[in-house]
């Protein structure tokens, strides 16, 4: 189902918006680092990262994947940071809720940007030609330690 467009351009939106929310993702992270939520600014987060995992579901798939497993986590974590902004205006510990809740969507969304970097990108996929690959391993993982350390500075920024 991909709304009358052809795979293609479908295909050409879901990363314009993905991209949009990482780019937004990590202003919003970086705004928490002072313990500041700007409302424009995690409102576009929040939506192009639900989007995100939204069209991703619409793409065709045969069975449950990697990727749909992320999708339902990232939802279920949008969720929750969407409740700790909007319906608990990050009152009390709603803050540090939204401030991991938030990370970890964005981690989510990276985590597919680089599987999705090292699967198309022929240079990449030379080095790494399947996800068992190390240097793909080492890449996964270098970015899940950013994400620790970025989370734990939000996670403080937020609590402050």
């Amino acid at each position: 189902m991909t709304f009358g467009l052809s795979l293609a351009a479908f295909t050409a939106v879901h990363v314009v918006i993905s991209l949009i929310g990482i780019l937004t993702g990590f202003l919003a992270i970086f705004a928490m680092f002072k313990g500041n939520t700007p409302r424009g600014l995690t409102g576009l987060f929040l939506l192009t990262t639900i989007l995100t995992s939204v069209t991703g579901f619409l793409f065709p798939f045969n069975g449950v994947t990697p990727g749909i497993i992320l999708g339902v986590l990232s939802m279920i974590a949008l969720a929750i940071a969407v409740v700790a902004f909007y319906v608990r205006g990050l009152a009390g510990s709603w803050r540090s809720v939204y401030a991991l809740t938030a990370v970890i969507a964005q981690y989510f969304n990276v985590f597919v940007l680089f599987a999705q970097l090292f699967a198309k990108t022929p240079a990449l996929k030379a080095i790494a030609p399947t996800q068992a690959s190390p240097v793909f391993g080492a890449t996964q993982l270098a970015v899940l330690v950013i994400f620790i350390l970025l989370g734990r500075k939000a996670f403080k920024g937020m609590r402050a």
